[in-house]
């Protein structure tokens, strides 16, 4: 069992890590003032982004939902990792040789490192088995599907032999254990010990969004099988099916950029829609879309202005037609707009592409058609619209669509088309669009009053505690003497050094009117000393006490207005700072003011003259002040 891990390596890899990095794998970021990005939060789902990342101290912190953290805490907390498994990841991302405190390298590796590596070994057996002379009808699949050696290449897209455990004693000779290769689903135990999951099948890697294997999905080839059509691999500790989008690695630099993504259904498919050209492909694997997966999505895709596009595929038959109603019920969770692509004659991306050619797949992606318009017409499909009764009804299964359209501009427009399609009074059908809505509001009501549910999931003892609450930016009063204490408390936590020793000295030991701010004023005096290191705001966090650390995250995190090269951003930096010191001289001459009139020089003249020498004084250090 191998030791701790040396502190000194902890920081060296957590120093040499850009958390940039590490959150884009997740989430989209962009600019969000100076030195600063934004994103929507990975932890709670929300509709505009709260999420901010500093690369320059490398620390997140959500103003939505307080977590607060850096790279190796990201890991732990959206990954469930360990914090050595999370350093282990870094080491290994940097190539950077870790030592313990053993005196040596670890003995063994995470057990989440293990399985990856598993999963890599099989990943690469699978492409060697396929240039075998016993993969033919492998490549016979793919070619039948129009996939040639570059195309399998490109996917990963590999060959499970038709063999009890040839897999099995190929890890083995690599040094994995029975154990771990069960652990990550690559084998089952029954009566003959263990065999390999997968035999006789074409495999596709399924990777998560930072491109490691975390599991496969088989497609039976031969007739003895008697195993499912497609065979995925089972729930693991690094594989959780409704989590994982197949082709989301390769897909999710464009699905950024170009604000879309396309849901297709199978893995063949998101082949096709790749190589026509369509690289915002991904598909589920082996379950419905669900939440989980539009999380997900709406990270990558940065989904937050409504200006994005979801285009949905969908199979004719009975399946998909359910699986159209799934997607459309979580719908709203998108800001994106919703769209419903369909192929002539049914036919899926895959076969498309070998019917018509990569132009047919483009031209089904831009025939696309809005969600609502594709459930509304559904839902009147399945009733007989000659009778009354079911008009009536149609209507009645139709006005919900209607009424649940996003954009209330639009509502109007449908409800027309609604009356068109069933033959039926506008006004009418307005009446049923709004009482649909009234039912949905209450409904909706009922639901946020509903009492919250505890969660099972057990405590991590492992995570850093979070602070007790206490004052955020969100709950400081909005007075303009309290917005200057914060601003340049957040300029000073942000870029202390931009201030200068002394405009920082003075800043920090003017008077302050907040008493949180205050407080957080204080630490940052006795921490002056450390304004240069790169754990700074560490230092200041734990010179506060515990109920304001948080707000100290939330300073030397929220974003500050963009300002063009580091020459104005100093100046913005030292003009709150001395916009605080120059209050505080204000304060300081009001004072000495107010005791000089009551100070006579016949009663008092020490006194008088102490005073006004002071009032000099002040006004030299404002001149000063005014000209540094």
């Amino acid at each position: 069992m191998a030791g701790l891990i040396r502190k000194s390596d902890i920081d060296e890899v957590r120093a040499r890590t850009n958390i940039v990095d590490i959150v884009g794998d997740h989430v989209a970021l962009k600019p969000a003032g100076v030195g600063s990005l934004k994103g929507l939060c990975p932890f709670h789902d929300e509709r505009s982004p709260s999420f901010h990342v500093r690369p320059a101290v490398g620390r997140y912190h959500c103003f939505g939902c307080g977590e607060d953290g850096d790279a190796y805490t990201f890991l732990q907390k959206l990954d469930h990792a360990t914090f050595a498994e999370a350093v282990e990841r870094l080491a290994q991302r940097i190539g950077y040789q870790l030592h313990y405190e053993d005196g040596g390298p670890a003995s063994e590796s995470s057990n989440r490192a293990r399985l990856l590596a598993a999963n890599r070994a099989a990943g690469e057996f699978f492409v060697e088995r396929l240039a075998t002379p016993d993969a033919d009808p492998g490549r016979r699949f793919l070619g039948e599907r129009g996939f040639d050696r570059a195309a399998a290449a490109h996917f990963g897209v590999g060959y499970a032999p038709k063999s009890w455990d040839e897999l099995t004693k190929h890890l083995r000779g690599r040094g994995f254990t029975n154990e771990e290769m069960a652990a990550a689903g690559l084998v089952s135990t029954g009566d003959r010990g263990n065999y390999d999951r997968f035999r006789g099948r074409v495999v596709w890697p399924i990777r998560d969004l930072t491109g490691e294997t975390v599991g496969f999905g088989a497609r039976r080839l031969f007739d003895d099988d008697k195993g499912p059509k497609y065979l995925n691999t089972p729930e693991t500790p690094i594989y959780h099916k409704s989590q994982v989008l197949y082709g989301l690695d390769l897909a999710k630099r464009d699905m950024s950029k170009a604000r879309q993504v396309v849901v297709v259904e199978g893995y063949t498919d998101v082949m096709a829609c790749h190589l026509a050209g369509i690289t915002t492909a991904v598909a589920t694997c082996g379950t419905s879309f669900g939440v989980d997966h539009i999380k997900i999505l709406r990270r990558v895709l940065g989904d937050d202005t409504g200006l994005g596009e979801v285009i949905f595929t969908f199979d004719p038959d009975a399946a998909g037609q359910k699986a159209a109603v799934r997607a459309f019920a979580e719908e709203q969770r998108f800001a994106a707009q919703t769209y419903v692509a369909t192929g002539p004659e049914g036919l899926d991306p895959c076969d498309l592409r070998l019917a018509r050619g990569d132009e047919a797949v483009r031209g089904m992606i831009e025939s696309k058609k809005p969600m609502f318009e594709f459930i509304i017409k559904q839902q009147l499909a399945a009733h007989d619209l000659d009778t009354v009764e079911g008009r009536v009804s149609a209507l009645r299964a139709a006005a919900p669509v209607v009424a649940g359209i996003r954009d209330p501009s639009l509502r109007p427009g449908y409800a027309r088309e609604l009356a068109r399609w069933l033959g039926i009074d506008l006004d009418e059908v307005s009446r049923a669009v709004q009482s649909a809505g009234n039912q949905q509001a209450a409904a909706d009501r009922a639901a946020r009053q509903a009492p919250v549910v505890p969660s099972d999931e057990p405590e991590r003892d492992d995570l850093p505690p979070k602070p007790p609450q206490g004052p955020t930016l969100v709950s400081l009063p909005s007075d303009a003497s309290t917005r200057l204490e914060r601003d340049a408390l957040m300029a000073l936590l942000q870029h202390p050094t931009l201030a200068g020793e002394s405009l920082l000295d003075q800043a920090v030991h003017s008077g302050f009117g907040n008493r949180a701010l205050a407080a957080v004023r204080d630490a940052i005096a006795a921490s002056a000393g450390s304004a240069a290191a790169p754990d700074w705001l560490d230092i200041v966090a734990a010179a506060v006490p515990p109920p304001l650390i948080g707000l100290v995250r939330e300073l030397g995190i929220a974003p500050l207005p963009q300002h063009r090269g580091e020459d104005a951003l100093r100046i913005y930096v030292r003009d709150l700072a001395a916009r605080l010191v120059e209050r505080d001289l204000q304060r300081r001459k009001r004072e000495l003011v107010a005791q000089l009139q009551r100070t006579t020089p016949s009663d008092d003249p020490e006194r008088y003259r102490s005073l006004q020498q002071g009032l000099v004084v002040l006004e030299a250090d404002r001149r000063a002040l005014r000209d540094a």
